[in-house]
């Protein structure tokens, strides 16, 4: 166990430092290039919706348990090898679940172009990041485009990796890099496959369903955790009762929701994907315009909330008596 909170300690230093470089091979690569594979092959196979709600059963099965496996196969072989080569492999399979520079470095691409008032290279950039159609919005629009973005990957992408890597921390045999790639493996099933449209609204309803499952208490605690830092706690859950209730989704909903009214901005609004317009609740109150400093402080905020909790877990662990 005492090597499993180093290993946490040395992933989120390099997940600072390096972050995922574009060049480098990831782990959501394959598993996207799995996903694809798999999804082409069943939807060929399965041709009524019970037979593609089974096989999105064992696709998801075989991504979140496959992906945990290998990785504690990896693991278990670097070590045998040698044990600083199985530390130097946890740790960069473990850092790579996180996206904390990445969400940053992405944010920070589309705000660049923005400073010199070129919005058609920034409406690119974010055309990279987002579904929604960018090549008609507006500096306000993009703003509030980033701004959402980060608040709902900030869950997903940052602190429920953290939060199944901290889980694993404390199960000896498992340890915290298994955990997070098979959560990672769930979030990417979702965003591959987990629509309700066509073709995959009967294959992607069971990776929809788990993920939303799984990123539900991740959700909440960083929900509470932006409240508490806020030092108004009851505003920010009253602002996430009132308004993320009537996001569809019950977890991006909530994040944004809580950034917003922490932030004192409102997000939501209609969205145009493929040139049909889409209505999202509004979350917050627009007391301030979205701008560049918003944007900057939500990263921040994300940053401060992964920093608790590690410390958190630093703490946990040095109160156990056998560690």
């Amino acid at each position: 166990m005492t090597n499993n909170i180093y290993i946490l300690i040395i992933a989120a230093f390099l997940d600072y430092l390096i972050g995922d470089p574009w060049d480098w091979p990831h782990p959501v690569q394959i598993m996207g290039w799995v996903i694809s594979r798999l999804t082409k092959f069943f939807l060929h196979l399965c041709q009524n919706s019970l037979t593609q709600r089974l096989a999105g059963i064992v696709l998801g099965i075989i991504l979140i348990i496959g992906s945990g496996l290998v990785g504690f196969l990896m693991i278990q072989i670097a070590r045998w090898v040698h044990p600083l080569l199985g530390i130097a492999i946890n740790s960069i399979l473990l850092a790579s679940c996180f996206a904390g520079k990445s969400l940053r470095v992405a944010a920070e691409a589309v705000l660049q172009p923005l400073t010199v008032g070129d919005l058609e290279k920034a409406r690119k950039i974010l055309s990279n990041y987002v579904g929604r159609d960018t090549q008609n919005l507006s500096q306000a629009e993009i703003y509030r485009a980033v701004l959402e973005t980060v608040a709902e990957n900030a869950t997903d992408g940052v602190m429920a990796p953290l939060f199944y890597a901290i889980v694993g921390v404390f199960i000896p045999v498992v340890g915290p890099t298994p955990l997070a790639l098979a959560y990672k493996a769930s979030s990417t099933l979702d965003s591959m496959v987990g629509y309700r449209e066509a073709p995959y609204t009967y294959l992607g309803w069971f990776c929809a369903r788990l993920e939303d499952c799984l990123t539900w208490l991740p959700c909440r605690l960083t929900v509470v955790t932006l409240a508490l830092l806020s030092g108004k706690p009851m505003h920010i859950w009253q602002i996430c009762r009132r308004d993320a209730i009537n996001d569809p989704s019950p977890n991006s909903g909530w994040s944004e929701c809580a950034y917003a009214a922490f932030l004192g901005v409102q997000m939501g609004g209609t969205n145009w994907y493929r040139g049909v317009a889409k209505y999202k609740p509004l979350l917050g109150d627009a007391i301030y315009a979205i701008t560049a400093t918003s944007i900057q402080n939500a990263l921040q905020l994300t940053r401060y909330c992964f920093l608790l909790w590690l410390g958190i877990a630093i703490a946990i662990f040095l109160m156990l008596p056998n560690r």
